[in-house]
């Protein structure tokens, strides 16, 4: 039976830039799940009678807001629901059954990186037709109906096995659950040449795939291990839990530590990655190298060609504004067009779709393609190891050599986690009323050249995007730039960028952090972050 249940508004449900991220107490209040599904469901028109697709990163809460969404999707009028086994789908596993399949949309349950647990994250995202996160116009749209819902609709008594494979029908509306791996993983065969991974595992190359108990397990352990013939052993913490095994599902050098030191140890495998909670970002790690995310994306543009999916080049990259320039250069020596977008993947969607670019990436451990439109966590991993495969050299040696040739952007973020919102917004405000006083003035031996507060003009659509981060530039290339983060659901992250260009290769061998010590310091004088938010030192560096 479907009802219409009355209802009123919560004021907080305005989604960021992956969607609406809550601590799971705040989920689980009536009607809160409820509201904002229905909400989703009133700003969109003409999906009567079509595929909705569903999936989560099997955090704490999934299954049950899963049932939910089956529940208020039969009562809206869907046609069909495909949902993950078990409520398991990678967030580009889910982006591309999206676009596979010709289906409306989609719903993803994640909030990514984030924590799992009863007390920890939750978040609901909303992907559109072509696979990529909802826009602006749509997710201002749903913060509208979320503010003025009355009555949500709802389907009574929905209890769909989610463990077992097959289609059953809810209200009139087909629920078909899928393996959530095949779809993804014939994808990946298409895209690069398993014949060589294959023979690369056989050659006696060691790797390690740490999944961090999140969704990229059984995607990697069916790929690397099942398909590829890496030596059983090569995926740890595989198994998705609901708390993600009490860790921080994060891969960067804080989180992902103990995966680092084992490659960088003598006995240690050649090659480290991991993913993260839902399986768009990645860490990648060589024999003696970390490989920044900046780094990652210039390297695979450099190298795209090595894969046979992307044989035929590239027609452009685009990269976040914090993430550093490396890319830029390589698509200028390409001759191929390169844009700079604020943070957020949901704006890379109008360039992939209108093929101005075929690799986007973001500083923030997130890299992807035209394959699909959210970042790929397990496919950069895969074209890391087909560069590895075709070059026949390490990681360490394809970095340096890509360094010699087009120079190195030293690169460092500094993290600064649940600040006071209070304090953050004050520390951003100080530092915006300062932008037009900047310029000319000298800070630590720098001359700033320019500070301005970062627009984004679509080349697409014309949209404009305000706010978007402060960028001080200084005389020489380097820069500092400053940005809240959306991503966190407790008090607020400020994000701080450092970046220097160094072309000469005889002095690429400097410690990040001391070629870099002048604009942290910089930086910390600037925008006064000591004194407004009483942190003498970053949460996470990277």
């Amino acid at each position: 039976m479907i009802r219409t249940v009355a209802t009123k508004p919560f004021d907080d449900q305005k989604p960021g830039t992956s969607g609406l991220r809550k601590k799971v107490p705040v989920f689980q209040q009536p009607h809160y799940v409820e509201n904002f599904v229905q909400s989703i469901f009133d700003a969109l028109d003409g999906f009567k009678g079509k595929t909705l697709v569903l999936g989560g990163d099997g955090r704490f809460y999934n299954r049950e807001v899963i049932q939910t969404v089956l529940a208020i999707a039969a009562a809206n009028g869907f046609g069909k629901v495909m949902v993950g086994q078990g409520g398991i789908l990678s967030t580009p596993a889910a982006s591309n059954v999206i676009r596979k399949y010709k289906a409306f949309g989609g719903i993803i349950l994640s909030a990514s990186h984030n924590p799992g647990g009863p007390h920890e994250d939750f978040g609901i995202k909303y992907n559109a037709e072509n696979g990529g996160p909802a826009p602006e116009k749509i997710t201002d749209a749903i913060f509208a109906k979320s503010k003025a819902i009355k009555e949500f609709r709802i389907a009574d008594g929905v209890e769909v096995d989610i463990d077992k494979l097959g289609t059953v029908k809810v209200e009139g509306m087909s629920v078909e659950v899928i393996d959530p791996v095949k779809d993804y993983a014939e994808l990946m065969e298409s895209l690069f040449d398993f014949d060589a991974l294959r023979a690369l595992f056989k050659s006696g190359f060691r790797m390690a795939f740490d999944s961090m108990h999140a969704v990229t397990g059984p995607y990697g352990k069916e790929i690397l291990e099942n398909r590829l013939g890496a030596p059983k052993g090569t995926c740890r913490n595989y198994h998705p839990l609901p708390d993600f095994g009490g860790h921080h599902p994060d891969p960067n050098l804080v989180h992902a530590k103990k995966l680092y030191d084992d490659v960088m140890s003598a006995a240690g495998p050649d090659f480290g990655a991991a993913s993260d909670g839902d399986g768009d970002r990645n860490m990648i790690v060589g024999k003696g190298m970390f490989v920044t995310p900046s780094d990652s994306l210039a390297v695979i543009a450099a190298n795209a060609k090595l894969a046979p999916g992307y044989a035929k080049g590239i027609s452009g990259v685009a990269r976040s504004m914090p993430t550093s320039a490396a890319a830029d250069r390589v698509a200028e020596k390409l001759g191929i067009g390169c844009y700079e977008t604020p943070t957020g993947w949901k704006f890379f969607g109008n360039l992939l779709d209108a093929g101005k670019v075929t690799l986007c990436g973001e500083e923030s451990f997130g890299t992807g393609s035209s394959h699909v439109r959210e970042k790929d966590g397990l496919w950069a991993v895969l074209f890391w190891l087909a560069i590895v495969a075709a070059r026949g050299e390490s990681v360490k040696d394809i970095v340096t050599k890509h360094w010699a040739a087009y120079g190195r952007n030293y690169y460092s973020r500094y993290d600064y986690e649940e600040v006071e919102s209070e304090k953050a917004s004050a520390l951003m405000k100080d530092l915006g009323a300062k932008l037009g006083s900047l310029p000319g003035t000298k800070v630590r031996g720098l001359t700033v050249e320019k500070a301005d507060d970062f627009s984004y003009h679509d080349p697409v659509d014309g949209s404009v995007s305000e706010h978007q981060g402060i960028r001080v530039m200084f005389a020489g290339g380097s820069r500092v730039v400053f940005r809240l983060s959306g991503t966190g659901t407790s008090g607020a992250t400020l994000r701080v960028y450092m970046e220097r260009y160094e072309a000469d290769p005889a002095k690429h061998g400097i410690d990040t952090q001391e070629a870099l010590a002048d604009l942290i310091a910089a930086a910390d004088d600037i925008a006064g972050i000591h004194s407004h938010t009483g942190r003498p030192k970053p949460s996470v560096i990277t």
